[in-house]
């Protein structure tokens, strides 16, 4: 799906725990007091997943109720998440929420699936064969022989992939058999402004380490290894998606004793600071987006004036 970014959408990013959420529901509050509706939708793939509620921040169902919210709570933990589907619907849903005469808030961290929605980006088909060998490659020898691979045909790929994201480097691998082409050349241009406004969130980075630490140590008090268990006993570890989220392929490890707690909690909280540095440089390539300082007490004030080009398409307050 190629040349239909949406015109009129907010888009907020940014690495995981700098407060997209608590930002949305702020600013969703401040368009209601101008007579302005807003209808959230989720840019968290984990976020899509029932159940997947501890270990992934997601908004609570009382917050939801303040104001419509999407694509939460929609597949199963034994479902593969699909940016393609993902790009079709929320597309479809800035369509709707649009004729309604409300502003969509597109939130979340999860860039390909943001970029996605706000860029031209088209997506490949799949083969169903070269996808079950990858896969039980990536099984047999793992993520870094898949990504030597990969470096060797598409280093930049590679590169932007990282050596441990198994499912994606599949596929890379996958396009690079089926098209002959990068699969650098199908990702967005991230340097053509969308029709839209983006706001991306950040936090000094030492503030973010301790955010992120203490954050992964109360999903632990807070009940993920419980959370974990009944998902485990729905076919968690049958996801192909769900089974790897960060922190709950380790309360698996953990369940299964091949973790200690103080163990599992270690290796969520270095994969969690790894993921934000990957979602900082993502970010970083979004030309033209308002960067805004999360702990910035003026931050509601400087979020509404990103926003006002698109509450003047709505009305004059």
């Amino acid at each position: 799906m190629t040349g239909d970014r949406p015109a009129r959408v907010l888009a907020i990013g940014g690495s995981t725990g700098t407060g997209k959420s608590d930002l949305s529901l702020a600013l969703a509050e401040r368009l209601a007091a101008l007579g302005v509706p807003a209808e959230i939708i989720n840019a968290d793939a984990m976020q899509l997943y029932r159940g997947m509620d501890i270990g992934t921040a997601k908004v609570t169902q009382e917050e939801r109720r303040r104001f419509p919210h999407h694509l939460f709570d929609v597949l199963d933990v034994t479902e593969e998440a699909s940016v393609a589907r993902y790009q079709e619907e929320v597309r479809r849903l800035i369509r709707e929420i649009g004729d309604r005469g409300a502003i969509p808030l597109l939130v979340g961290g999860s860039g390909l699936y943001l970029s996605s929605v706000l860029f031209d980006f088209s997506f490949p088909g799949t083969d169903p064969g070269i996808r079950s060998r990858l896969e039980g490659e990536l099984e047999e020898i793992g993520p870094g022989a898949l990504y030597a691979r990969l470096a060797a045909v598409d280093a930049d790929a590679a590169r932007r992939i990282g050596s441990s994201n198994g499912r994606r480097l599949v596929r890379a691998l996958e396009i690079a058999e089926l098209t002959g082409d990068s699969a650098t050349g199908l990702l967005p241009d991230q340097s053509a402004r969308p029709e839209s406004s983006t706001i991306i969130l950040t936090v000094p980075r030492e503030r973010l380490v301790r955010r992120l630490d203490a954050r992964v140590e109360s999903m632990w008090r807070n009940g993920l290894l419980e959370e974990v268990e009944r998902l485990d006993a729905e076919g968690l570890r049958r996801g192909i998606t769900a089974s790897r989220a960060i922190g709950y392929a380790q309360a698996l490890a953990q369940l299964d004793g091949a973790m200690t707690e103080e163990e599992a909690v270690a290796e969520t909280q270095r994969l969690t600071r790894r993921y934000a540095r990957r979602q900082v440089s993502w970010f970083r390539r979004y030309e033209g987006a308002t960067v805004l300082e999360a702990e910035d007490p003026a931050l509601v004030d400087m979020a509404l004036a990103a926003v006002r080009p698109l509450i003047d398409g709505v009305t004059q307050p």
